[in-house]
């Protein structure tokens, strides 16, 4: 099969990904074979393939938002031919302490899909058939593939900051996740608060019906009841804190994280503010967004690639090129 592969032994002046013809590949017990029709590109694939994250394998298909079809290993919930999709956590093991108190995003030994094992920057993949979804009709293969982690996480984040409806939410940066997000707020009547660079991303934030947009050294007008961070700014996320009320809430959604800046505890922390970290996402998290994004019928910008053009999708999203998602259509 054609893939497009990551080796971290990679030149500086190589591009990040070598396109190339590798084995298919075979499945093993509780696995299934997975024709890919689609795969998003996600801005944790940019830290995999700039090495932000250290690497793990030699070399790497990476990849984690596969949409596909069943073509072996089928089950009697997923049967030859269903459409399926594959997200970030690739497996757990199950009988942690965090996977046997309803934490499995916290597992000690997770599987990560296009991480430490391949994913889906490839004609075929492969995956643990007990962390595969069955899509919900309504959206086509493209456009459901951002919602495989770009809308799972997001709205994991929600969860995380612990919004409640009518509130008012600040949203840090947005990407391809917060615009995702954005709907689901306005569904719990929720006013939403945008600062980001890029005026492409304020014109989009805009047209989603934001209550406010402002540049990335802007402050929302108003006291925040949360805020969620996307971009992997320590900066951003003091510049969050000190747009809360007392009470409110930081929720970090990035893998990779910058150095956090001094801050003055007495003006930006004290009054029960806090800052929580997002990592990863459980099943549930996956299973009850892809429901929401049926009922609310979650429509996303996306840019389609090519497989040969994989490294192009990549640095769209590290120039942040694309006012929504990239989309690799082998």
């Amino acid at each position: 099969m054609k893939a497009a592969v990551f080796i971290p032994s990679r030149t500086a002046t190589d591009p990040f990904l070598q396109i190339r013809d590798v084995p298919r590949p075979l499945t093993q017990q509780g696995q299934i074979l997975i024709r890919v029709i689609a795969c998003g590109v996600c801005r944790t694939d940019l830290h995999i393939v700039e090495q932000d994250l250290p690497p793990i394998q030699p070399e790497l298909i990476p990849g984690h938002q596969i949409v596909g079809e069943v073509v072996e290993g089928a089950t009697a919930e997923l049967p030859l031919g269903s459409r399926v999709g594959v997200s970030w956590m690739g497996g757990t093991d199950g009988d942690c302490w965090y996977c046997l108190h309803e934490k499995e995003n916290l597992c000690d030994k997770p599987v990560f899909t296009g991480y430490s094992v391949n994913g889906g920057y490839a004609e075929y993949a492969v995956a643990r058939a007990d962390f595969v979804y069955l899509l919900p009709e309504g959206l086509d293969d493209r456009h459901v593939a951002p919602l495989l982690c770009a809308g799972i996480i997001g709205f994991r984040s929600l969860r995380v900051a612990g919004v409640s409806k009518g509130e008012r939410v600040g949203l840090f940066g947005f990407g391809s996740s917060a615009s995702l997000a954005i709907t689901i707020l306005q569904s719990w009547k929720c006013e939403a608060y945008v600062v980001t660079r890029g005026e492409a991303h304020r014109q989009r934030a805009v047209a989603l019906g934001a209550a406010w947009v402002g540049g990335e050294d802007d402050k929302p007008p108003v006291a925040l009841d949360r805020a969620i961070t996307f971009a992997p700014s320590g900066k951003v996320v003091i510049d969050a804190l000190a747009s809360l009320r007392k009470g409110g809430v930081v929720a970090i959604n990035a893998i990779h994280l910058d150095q956090m800046p001094a801050f003055n505890y007495d003006t930006l922390l004290w009054g029960e503010r806090q800052i929580r970290s997002v990592a990863n996402m459980t099943r549930q998290d996956a299973r009850d967004f892809l429901q929401i994004a049926h009922d609310l019928k979650i429509h996303p910008r996306v840019t389609a690639f090519s497989l040969d053009d994989a490294n192009k999708a990549v640095m769209a999203v590290k120039e942040e090129t694309e006012s929504g998602s990239a989309v690799i259509v082998p």
